[in-house]
């Protein structure tokens, strides 16, 4: 039976944390690893091989979000892991729960979201104190004139691919999208039934965009690879980490965003596959 006292997480389960707190924590997010490491460098014992940030992490990389090595994590004996529910397999959680393992689960779809959900991964689950860096990234998206509830975004009709081969534009219900509409763009597939729809390009160019942004991950679109898809339609080249991740970059992502929404390629050439 849970134990009714337990802190849950963000899809409400309950996560058996030890009397102290974590002190050896592996994580299976980029963003949350990034997020400990700035707020407590010592913690991290694990991460994955996409944990890109900081530059300098020093662990043992425990494989791919989609693809952890369940038996390495063990080895660490982690007394806390962190994953997301987008992010992460449930059955590679469910095998480090059966094994004695506290997970932690976050679920991100808003920017409102990930500052709730940072702050009780680091308070509640990681026992730290609240980092300064969140508090700088609630401000600068207040200043940006995004906090709280923004208005309808009046800016251009905008597709947001996020794969080629096939072609997958952001959706409903994403953080990604939710940031670019507080910074004004209108998503022509916002309300679209799925969150990462697969579109063919011919459906995409007969939407009539007035702007593509291309983040340069999970693709990595560039000016020579992407643009030249929408022609006549400008293209802006954007940091998929400021777009996609929710850490210490949402200090500086609005601006970062702003600048290459401010500034995209002029129209590219004929259209490809």
């Amino acid at each position: 039976m849970a134990d009714p006292t337990a802190p849950r997480d963000d899809l409400y389960l309950p996560v058996r944390l030890g009397p102290r707190p974590p002190r050896r924590v592996v994580s299976l997010v980029p963003s949350l690893t990034e997020a400990v490491a700035a707020t407590a460098p010592g913690l991290l014992v694990g991460a994955t091989d996409w944990c890109s940030h900081p530059a300098d992490l020093s662990v043992t990389r425990i494989g791919g979000t989609k693809n952890p090595d369940v038996p390495r994590i063990l080895a660490l004996a982690p007394d806390l892991v962190l994953a997301n529910d987008e992010e992460n397999r449930r059955p590679d959680l469910d095998a480090l729960r059966a094994a004695g393992v506290p997970v932690w689960v976050t679920d991100i779809r808003t920017l409102d979201d990930a500052f709730r959900s940072l702050d009780r991964l680091l308070t509640t689950a990681c026992g730290l104190p609240r980092p300064g860096w969140l508090d700088e990234a609630e401000a600068a998206w207040g200043a940006a004139g995004s906090g709280g509830t923004p208005p309808e975004p009046d800016g251009p009709r905008t597709v947001v691919p996020i794969w080629r081969r096939p072609w997958m534009v952001l959706g409903r219900d994403t953080f990604a999208g939710d940031l670019l509409r507080r910074l004004g763009l209108r998503l022509v597939h916002a309300d679209h039934p799925e969150r990462y729809p697969a579109l063919p390009l011919p459906e995409l160019l007969a939407c009539r965009p007035e702007l593509v942004v291309l983040p340069d991950e999970p693709y990595r679109f560039t000016a020579e690879d992407g643009p030249e898809a929408f022609p006549g339609t400008p293209a802006a080249l954007v940091s998929g980490r400021h777009l996609t991740w929710y850490g210490p970059s949402l200090v500086t992502a609005p601006a970062v965003l702003r600048r290459a929404l401010d500034h995209p390629l002029g129209a590219g050439g004929a259209g490809t596959s």
